[in-house]
């Protein structure tokens, strides 16, 4: 049990922070669409990186600089297309009866957009791979699975409880004024985030050189 709290108590202060995934969860939330397919798949996700990274995953990541780079190059692409096409929504806001429409073309668009922000982004690793997984090889091996599935209990209860309020707060937070300022503040997350991440593959390709 005491692994257990520890693996909770890790997993919340890792995935607590408002990043990517939040908030298109937080997003969806707002629309009542997909909300609780987008925790699923970010649940889901989390449950094989917690997984992989706490039972040997990270010895892998630190033989793959390569691959770290590439992801890190894809991520950054495509969180400023992400941020430039939120940033847009700022000034030209879609039609209201288009939340309301959901169709199986904005489902894939979600799909591929959180595959984008989970599996595209370096930091992801780091968290489940390097600071999960460096702290979970000290646990003893008869009791690490209690720690990774302390850290996956964080993750669902957060990712569904946070589409939840989201869905219960959506007549509220759906306003055009609060869209916009919700947008805006995804869209300079999004390209706060692609900075971070160009920042990290210049380091790594100095670090190569």
């Amino acid at each position: 049990m005491l692994f257990y709290l520890q693996g909770i108590t890790l997993g919340a202060a890792l995935i607590l922070p408002l990043g990517p995934q939040n908030t298109l969860i937080l997003n969806q939330g707002i629309l009542r669409q997909y909300a609780l397919m987008a925790a699923s798949f970010c649940m889901l996700s989390d449950v094989v990186l917690i997984g992989a990274g706490i039972f040997g995953g990270s010895a892998l990541l630190q033989h793959s600089v390569l691959a770290l780079q590439c992801i890190t190059w894809a991520g950054c692409a495509f969180l400023l297309w992400y941020g430039w096409g939120t940033l847009r929504q700022v000034f030209r806001p879609a039609p209201a009866e288009n939340d309301r429409q959901p169709s199986g073309r904005q489902r894939l668009k979600l799909l591929m957009t959180l595959f984008a922000v989970t599996w595209l982004n370096p930091h992801v690793y780091l968290d489940t791979f390097v600071v999960l997984g460096s702290l979970g090889s000290q646990v003893p091996a008869t009791e690490r699975g209690w720690f990774a599935a302390g850290a996956i209990t964080a993750s669902v209860v957060w990712f569904y409880a946070l589409a939840l309020l989201a869905g219960t707060l959506s007549p509220w937070l759906r306003r055009p004024r609060t869209r916009q300022i919700i947008n805006l503040l995804v869209a300079l997350m999004m390209f706060f985030l692609a900075f971070r991440l160009f920042e990290d593959g210049i380091r790594m390709l100095r670090d190569a050189m």
